[in-house]
């Protein structure tokens, strides 16, 4: 079993019944005096605690006299705005809700593990592949929205030739590798971020078992550099994935030239 957080003890000491009822809805065997585990802990955490700064942030919106946490967060919309234009996805501004929050949602999940008796819940692999099946589903959902079932001839790749023959057999060829181009995201999003964050807090972890100060604040520095940039491809790449899924016949013919 793994080591039992002081937060998750709490869980599973009073909250125990609900924790089993959330494992029954989803399948899961049955009834246990842990039912909740550190990883899910967190997130309820992480959750809590933008639910919270939006709400702070909300209630203080300012145009004469902004506070610092509206500060950052307009520092931040204007970041994803110039990332997703540099991209090139059309009509970028609409995708900006999902990826904004999955960057934030990831980053905060990554850096709630350099508080004392707290861990990242992305140290948990079902963590990452559950953020990426959604933004698989997503990217998929969108792209149907903007084509409809012509989607489905982005897996036929973007190369057509005048003769019917010509065509058939580059389908032929292009359908398999482009099917399993886009069904191996989620799978390269999960390990990405998963074998980056659990190597960074297990390397964190033992200098802070080792030492005192002034390395571990070393290590932990390079904690938190690590959880922002695994943030960071995280939304870069589900930012180009939207872009890929959304874009049009000519744009993407022009992207392969």
């Amino acid at each position: 079993m793994e080591n039992e957080l002081g937060l998750t003890a709490l869980f599973n000491h009073y909250l125990a019944g609900p924790g089993n009822a959330l494992r029954h809805l989803i399948g899961l065997s049955g009834p246990t005096e842990h039912p909740w585990d550190n990883s899910i802990v967190m997130e309820l955490l992480v959750v809590a605690l933008l639910v919270l700064t939006v709400a702070i942030v909300r209630s203080g919106l300012s145009v004469d006299k902004p506070g610092k946490l509206q500060h950052i967060f307009e520092m931040l919309n204007e970041f994803f705005t110039t990332t997703v234009n540099e991209v090139g996805l059309h009509h970028g501004e609409k995708y900006i809700p999902y990826i904004g929050t999955i960057f934030i949602f990831i980053l905060s999940l990554n850096l709630i593990g350099i508080v004392p008796a707290f861990e990242s819940p992305t140290m948990a692999p079902w963590v990452p592949a559950g953020l990426a099946l959604v933004t698989f589903v997503y990217f998929n959902a969108m792209g149907f929205a903007a084509h409809g079932i012509k989607y489905l001839a982005h897996f036929a790749g973007p190369v057509r030739f005048p003769h019917p023959v010509a065509n058939v057999a580059i389908i032929l060829f292009m359908l398999p590798i482009e099917t399993v181009s886009v069904f191996i995201r989620p799978l390269s999003l999960t390990v990405r971020l998963y074998g980056n964050m659990f190597a960074g807090e297990q390397v964190t972890n033992v200098f802070l078992s080792l030492t005192k100060i002034i390395i571990p604040v070393i290590f932990m520095g390079l904690h938190v550099f690590v959880a922002l940039v695994q943030s960071y491809v995280f939304f870069l790449l589900t930012t180009i994935y939207i872009a890929g899924a959304t874009a049009h016949e000519d744009e993407a013919a022009a992207d392969t030239i």
